[in-house]
């Protein structure tokens, strides 16, 4: 045990001073762009999703990361996805919706054309003749689908009928794209010490993207929180190399699957026995309520340092301890061997996979401290295994 005290005094005693001057004004500036209509919600439609990657490799190059393997910093892949790309036009008893605002519609739903009478079954109105259904909301949340069914769902907030949906007339365009090809994101920071051990840190940069081509799903706490955050880290270590290679990855395809982590654990651009440790990161923009760590109860010793550094210098209010989750982009790493957590934060704002989860009302509030915590954490780790 006091061996364990002095390593973690010793650690603590050489913290470089530089992190107190943590930049919070480029990730806001990384979160603004993620979430401008550029990147149209970092998904399938308008190239959005493509953009932000080419945007992710130049912010890798210009922070002076290398490509993880070969000359390329993209790992290209694809996935089937259902799309809406044009009119999404839904009135009902003749009332025009707002997409987004008063309705969504469930992803893997078909196109929809045209006017037709609703009848009530239980608490669902359908159409059997055209395949229709109309579900009443209290919340609407949107989310991505691999495939397209031969039917349509329409999601409706309660509020925003003054009666019952007796007839509805749209005009909804879909698409499916079978083959859809993206990339993930991979830089590194070679090793002064042990460049064939990594410590790897790891975030989603896809969102939903937009339905129809009006509205889109900004996305900044999800996850374009955790992509400043990754990006802010990049350039802390490309300026303050660590004795492990430090890896970067931005995953594509989390939202309708985990698809990007599934692909890299896959065919992995780096031996994963070599990963020592990996951090996800997703939805990093709040912490009024501290963190909550997914794999806390099955790497007890590693949560036990995290929360030690914790107590020391007060980042957090709490470290909230999670059993294992399919959740996000740790999971098929931590299938495979890989230790690993996976860190959000809590409080704050409420907005979640609609169109308010916007850059203007994201508190960023614990960010700073998360960025402290993650880098002496990483220095214990890497003292530990030395």
């Amino acid at each position: 045990m006091k061996k364990f005290l002095f390593l973690i005094a010793l650690i603590f005693s050489g913290f470089p001073s530089a992190v107190s001057a943590q930049n919070m004004s480029a990730a806001r500036k990384t979160i603004k762009k993620l979430t401008s209509t550029d990147f149209w919600g970092r998904g399938y439609t308008k190239e959005g999703m493509a953009r932000a990657a080419v945007y992710l490799c130049d912010e890798f190059r210009k922070a002076g990361l290398k490509p993880m393997e070969g000359n390329d910093y993209r790992q290209n892949f694809s996935y089937p996805v259902n799309t809406f790309p044009g009119k999404m036009e839904v009135s009902v008893n003749g009332q025009q919706l707002i997409p987004g605002r008063d309705f969504i519609i469930e992803p893997s739903s078909k196109g929809l054309h045209g006017k037709m009478k609703m009848q009530q079954t239980d608490s669902i109105f359908v159409n059997p003749e055209q395949r229709v259904a109309v579900v009443l909301k209290d919340k609407l949340t949107w989310s991505a689908a691999l495939k397209v069914e031969d039917f349509t769902v329409l999601e409706i907030k309660k509020t925003a009928l003054t009666a019952k949906p007796d007839s509805i007339e749209a005009n909804i365009e879909q698409e499916f794209i079978p083959e859809f090809i993206t990339s993930n994101i991979c830089g590194v920071v070679k090793g002064t010490k042990h460049p064939d051990s990594l410590l790897m840190i790891t975030a989603h940069y896809d969102h939903l993207g937009g339905m129809g081509d009006h509205t889109f799903f900004p996305g900044a706490n999800d996850n374009a929180s955790g992509i400043a955050l990754l990006l802010n880290l990049a350039k802390y270590y490309a300026k303050n190399p660590a004795p492990y290679t430090i890896a970067f990855v931005c995953f594509a395809g989390e939202e309708p699957g985990l698809k990007g982590s599934s692909f890299f654990t896959t065919f992995p651009p780096v031996p994963l026995s070599n990963i020592r440790f990996l951090i996800n990161m997703d939805m990093v923009g709040t912490g009024e309520k501290g963190i909550t760590v997914v794999n806390a109860t099955i790497l007890p010793k590693e949560f036990a340092l995290l929360n030690k550094i914790n107590d020391q210098y007060k980042y957090l209010s709490k470290i909230n301890p999670r059993n294992k989750a399919a959740n996000s982009d740790h999971y098929f790493f931590t299938e495979k061997g890989v230790p690993a957590f996976f860190i959000y934060t809590q409080g704050g704002i409420s907005a979640y996979h609609d169109i308010d989860d916007v850059y203007a009302t994201l508190p960023l509030t614990k960010f700073a401290d998360l960025f402290k915590l993650f880098i002496r954490f990483n220095a214990a780790l890497m003292q530990s295994s030395s």
